[in-house]
C-alpha cells in the first residue's frame, strides 16, 4: 500500500493516503493521511464486492479519489476518520462514486449531507480510525448495489477465515494504480493481535508494555500482500458462511507488504454499537437510483 510517513512511530508510521497522479497532475490531497493501494492482487470480479465506495475530493480539473469506503446502509457510507481529518470540513467538500469497476468512468458523483467522525480520534495510530459519511439522499439497492454486513460487537473472526481487503490505492508503495484505474482485490490472512504487537514492537523505540496495535485495531496481511496507499477507509470483508461480514477498515501501516509489518485495520467491532446508534438514528427515506 502507498502511505504517506506519519509522525514519529519508529519515524516510518505510514497512513494509507493517496496522491493520484492522473492527466499530468500529481497533487497531495490533505497532509498527514493514512493508507491506499493493493499490494499482490488482482483486477476485481465484476458484480463482486458491491458495496465499494470511492471517497471524492476536488483536485482544481476533478473529483479525485482519495480513499475508499463502503456503503452499510441506503444512506450511509463506512471510511476511516483520517481521510476527513480532525478540523471541521463541509460536506460539499467532498463526493461518493459507488460500485465502479473503474475510476473516473462514467461517474455519478452523490453528494454528502453530514459527517461524523468518531469524537475520540486523534489520529489513526492512536486509534478510533473511524467516520460516517451521510449521503443527501438514501440509494437505491440493485443487482450492482448493495450493503455489506456488519458484525456484532461480540463476534469474533478465526484467523482462518477467508478475508479480502478492496480498493484503488498503490500497486506498491511510490507505485500508483496506472489506467484504467481498476478495482483490485487481495485475499489476506489475519493475525492474532498479541502477535501483530510484537511484530510492530521490533526496532521501535516504544516500550514492549506500551501498546502500538491496541485493542480496537487488526491485523492483516503478509508479504507483497497487503492494502497500500490510496485503499484508506475501505472494508476489510470475511466471508461467514454465504455472506460477507465488514470486519476492518483500512487504516494504516509501515510501508506496504513488508516483512513483520502486516496492515492495520480499525476493528469495526469495537465502534459496530456507535456506528448503528448514528445510522438509525439519523437516516431519511426517499431514495434515489445510482
Amino acid at each position: 500500500m502507498g502511505r504517506t510517513q506519519h509522525g514519529n512511530l519508529d519515524t516510518m508510521l505510514c497512513l494509507l493516503f493517496l496522491t493520484f497522479p492522473l492527466l499530468g497532475n500529481s497533487m497531495p490531497l490533505i497532509q498527514d493521511r493514512e493508507k491506499v493501494g493493493i499490494v499482490g492482487g488482482q483486477e476485481a470480479q465484476k458484480g463482486k464486492w458491491l458495496w465499494q465506495a470511492s471517497l471524492r475530493t476536488f483536485g482544481g480539473q476533478f473529483w479525485m479519489h482519495i480513499c475508499g469506503g463502503s456503503l452499510i446502509h441506503p444512506q450511509w457510507v463506512l471510511t476511516a476518520a483520517h481521510c476527513i481529518g480532525t478540523y471541521p470540513v463541509e460536506p460539499s467538500s467532498f463526493r461518493i462514486q459507488l460500485r465502479k469497476q473503474h475510476l473516473y468512468y462514467e461517474d455519478k458523483l452523490l453528494p454528502l449531507e453530514k459527517i461524523i467522525v468518531l469524537p475520540s480520534y486523534t489520529s489513526a495510530e492512536s486509534g478510533g480510525d473511524v467516520a460516517l459519511l451521510k449521503l443527501k439522499s438514501p440509494v437505491k439497492l440493485s443487482s450492482h448495489i448493495k450493503l455489506i454486513s456488519l458484525p456484532n460487537a461480540r463476534e469474533t473472526f478465526p484467523l482462518n477465515s477467508e478475508c479480502w481487503v478492496t480498493g484503488w490505492g498503490d500497486l506498491s508503495s511510490g507505485v500508483p494504480l496506472p489506467p484504467p484505474y481498476t478495482l483490485r482485490q487481495v485475499q489476506v490472512p489475519l493475525w492474532d493481535t498479541r502477535k501483530c504487537d510484537q511484530e510492530y514492537h521490533k526496532g521501535a523505540y516504544t516500550s514492549p508494555s506500551v501498546k502500538i496495535i491496541t485493542d480496537d485495531m487488526l491485523c492483516a496481511g503478509k508479504v507483497n500482500v497487503d492494502s497500500c496507499q490510496g485503499d484508506s477507509g475501505g472494508p476489510l470483508a470475511c466471508k461467514v458462511g454465504d455472506s460477507w461480514k465488514q470486519v476492518g477498515i483500512v487504516s494504516w501501516g509501515i510501508g506496504c507488504g513488508l516483512e513483520h509489518r502486516p496492515g492495520v485495520y480499525t476493528r469495526v467491532t469495537s465502534y459496530v454499537g456507535w456506528i448503528k446508534k448514528i445510522i438509525y438514528s439519523r437516516s431519511s427515506t426517499n431514495s434515489v437510483n445510482v
